[in-house]
């Protein structure tokens, strides 16, 4: 019994953590402290180590020696990477998707772009912000699109990426008004339908390499 309690104390810390990464409640480079961060989420020291080990194995935070933790530093560089990497990866999930996908699949993937289509992008906040509704729904139906790709160890990879892109992705939050996020979604959509994996990576690639561009400007 007490190990499943240390077991589930360890799994709300990093996820409590984690979102807090990703959503820049701790910016880039930030040194994290224990004794701050026992305070905020309520648990012990070791429980903290813990979730920051697999932050770090996650790509959300960075140790270095006889200092502790810091969240992950960002540059150009390294978003171009990450970028490049990402698209390798998850173009390449989506292709065994759209070839091994079933009805369940579709049926999921139209429902999750339904509810990323009704979900409004920006709060009514002066400057508006990403809403965390609809954050939840892109995450989602991107989710969604690689679901009927049976490799495991691939889509393990997918996701790790993907946290680590939603760290840059934060950074250009509503500084893109004159791109058509919708219709980028909704073409994701039709051609993974259509089953056109040749489309549908095109697309894929189109969409990451724009929000990159976006960040890279922010990060310049």
């Amino acid at each position: 019994m007490p190990e499943t309690k240390q077991r589930a104390t360890i799994e709300a810390v990093h996820a409590a953590l984690r979102a807090d990464l990703i959503t820049g409640v701790h910016p880039p480079g930030e040194r994290l402290k224990f004794a701050p961060l026992c305070e905020r989420y309520g648990a012990s020291v070791s429980v903290v180590r813990e979730a920051l080990t697999r932050l770090e194995q996650q790509g959300l935070v960075e140790s270095e020696p006889r200092i502790g933790f810091r969240v992950r530093q960002v540059s150009v560089e390294d978003l171009d990477d990450l970028t490049e990497t990402r698209i390798d990866v998850e173009t390449l999930a989506l292709r065994h998707a759209i070839e091994h996908g079933d009805i369940d699949w579709e049926t999921a993937l139209v429902a999750a772009h339904h509810r990323l289509e009704r979900t409004a992008m920006l709060s009514d906040d002066d400057p508006p912000q990403l809403r965390d509704d609809w954050e939840s729904a892109h995450v989602a139906f991107h989710d969604a699109l690689l679901a009927g790709c049976t490799r495991r160890w691939l889509l393990g990879m997918a996701r790790t990426l993907r946290d680590a892109g939603e760290f840059y992705r934060r950074l250009s939050q509503v500084h893109e008004p004159d791109r058509d996020v919708a219709g980028e979604h909704r073409g994701l959509l039709d051609a993974a339908l259509a089953r056109d994996a040749d489309e549908a990576t095109r697309l894929l690639r189109e969409h990451y390499e724009r929000t990159a561009a976006i960040v890279r400007d922010a990060l310049e």
